[in-house]
């Protein structure tokens, strides 16, 4: 074999590594299988409705979710979903990996230079190559963008914000509450210490707006929200934790088991994990919210219909006599926080609270 022939055969190789690569390590499987092997990937999935959490696990391939934000939670958020079996994940994020990024879960260093959503898709079809994968390299705030991440939005059966900036968050409330889409918001704490989740019904629950942080809400410029110059503190542990959090809420609402949570917070420094109801600012600068709201008030709800039935799971007699018992029948305290208050003032509550 000469030289010219040698380079051809390692071409070709090399073709047929990203062929198969962009295929992922198996084939496509077409129908979510409840048999017990080795080689099944949902067989372990699939056992959540044997154990009574879920009616049908597999109706999950018939949702989309789209993710905006494709960071330290976006990514863990989506690995998460498309190892669940999610059926489409639209992946927004115009941002490129950097070597500042490996201190967090998901990327790698050979992802450097990769714009995130090019990255992201290529290792998720590895993991699973039954989700269908859409990435976009898009700035959500930029006017030229917007209709066509309407038209998205309307297409999916949830949204997940895991941006890290305020102008990013507005964008996707206002988006959201045009089309009367239920989203979930996410965040971490600069000092990468807390973290929350929060579940949005237009109309229903507080918005975006309905509370906005204290810079804002005294007249600041929300650009300015986040310090220039000043590098964030960034764990792994706290963007898994509420990635995990974020994406167990997405499945609740997505298959209609347990009580999707309205707004968790995580505090790590003591595992506190404050619950409680936002309800929304009649008085909110968002008109979307505010016709939402006169809309709700003399129509039934969505929330009611989403929270009101609450399941416990069943547990088969197995080969080991075990069993998972109640602890107590405590009744869960709801909090309702005044809308007069923005979320400022509520963490500085927090912070004392978790002081006494």
């Amino acid at each position: 074999m000469d030289t010219q022939e040698l380079l051809a055969e390692i071409e070709r190789l090399k073709s047929e590594l990203s062929n198969y690569k962009s295929q992922g390590a198996r084939g496509k499987i077409s129908v979510m299988s409840e048999e017990v092997r080795d080689d099944n990937p949902y067989s372990r999935l699939m056992a959540l409705k044997r154990m009574g959490v879920v009616d049908n696990y597999a109706q999950i391939r018939n949702h989309s979710v789209l993710i905006v934000g494709v960071g330290g939670i976006g990514s863990v958020a989506a690995e998460m979903l498309t190892r669940c079996g999610i059926g489409k994940l639209i992946l927004y994020d115009y941002d490129k990996v950097e070597l500042a990024n490996m201190n967090r879960l998901f990327f790698r260093p050979e992802h450097s230079g990769l714009s995130k959503v090019e990255a992201s898709k290529t290792t998720l079809q590895e993991i699973n190559p039954d989700v269908d994968i859409v990435g976009i390299s898009q700035n959500i705030c930029a006017l030229d963008n917007y209709d066509s991440f309407l038209e998205n939005i309307r297409t999916c059966s949830l949204v997940l914000c895991c941006v890290d900036n305020y102008a990013a968050r507005i964008t996707i409330n206002r988006a959201c509450g045009e089309l009367n889409k239920i989203w979930m918001e996410s965040g971490v704490s600069e000092d990468a210490m807390n973290g929350h989740i929060q579940t949005i019904y237009p109309g229903e629950t507080a918005c975006f707006e309905c509370a906005p942080p204290y810079v804002v809400a005294s007249g600041g410029d929300e650009y300015q929200i986040k310090r220039e110059g000043v590098c964030a503190a960034s764990l792994p542990t706290t963007m898994g934790v509420i990635a995990g959090l974020l994406v167990q809420n997405a499945l609740k609402f997505l298959l209609s088991f347990g009580e999707v949570t309205n707004y968790l917070g995580y505090s790590s420094k003591n595992d506190y994990l404050p619950k409680f109801t936002m309800q929304p600012n009649p008085e909110c600068p968002n008109r979307y919210c505010v016709n939402w709201q006169k809309y709700y008030g003399e129509n039934a709800p969505r929330l009611k219909k989403e929270t009101e039935k609450v399941e416990e799971s069943k547990h088969e007699d197995n080969d080991w006599g075990i069993c998972v018992e109640s602890g107590g029948n405590e009744e869960i305290v709801t909090q309702k926080v005044q809308v007069t208050e923005s979320l400022e003032d509520m963490k500085n509550k927090l912070k004392a609270m978790q002081k006494k």
